[in-house]
């Protein structure tokens, strides 16, 4: 009598064994990952925020000269930056073999709970 060869067919994918390593690690990765992109987004805007105020306050008190020009050109340079970033960390998780699928979302939720 032969034993039936493991393929496909015989693959449980409901068990522990396969949704763990295939599902559960990278939905954890990508939400690890969208959770600290999340927290670095907002340090990062809260120290721009805090400078744009001091650049003010100092155009207020006449200790420095404010371009609004250049205020802007440097805001959106900032945020063609974040988006890049962004973008970036969105291809790469979904590289993760047909597992990606699991990254992004989890990337996803990362960035909601952040």
């Amino acid at each position: 009598m032969t034993q039936p060869i493991p393929g496909p067919a015989s693959l449980d994918f409901f068990s522990a064994a396969f949704l763990l390593p295939n599902i559960g690690a990278p939905f954890l990765v990508g939400l690890a990952v969208g959770y600290f992109a999340k927290k670095v987004l907002k340090v990062a805007l809260f120290l721009g925020g805090a400078a744009v105020v001091l650049l003010f306050v100092g155009e207020y008190y006449g200790v420095t000269q404010v371009n609004d020009q250049a205020l802007h050109q440097t805001a959106q340079t900032a945020a063609d930056l974040a988006n890049q970033s962004g973008s970036f960390l969105y291809s790469r998780l979904s590289q993760l073999t047909w597992k990606g699928g699991s990254a992004v979302a989890g990337f996803l939720v990362g960035l909601k709970l952040g």
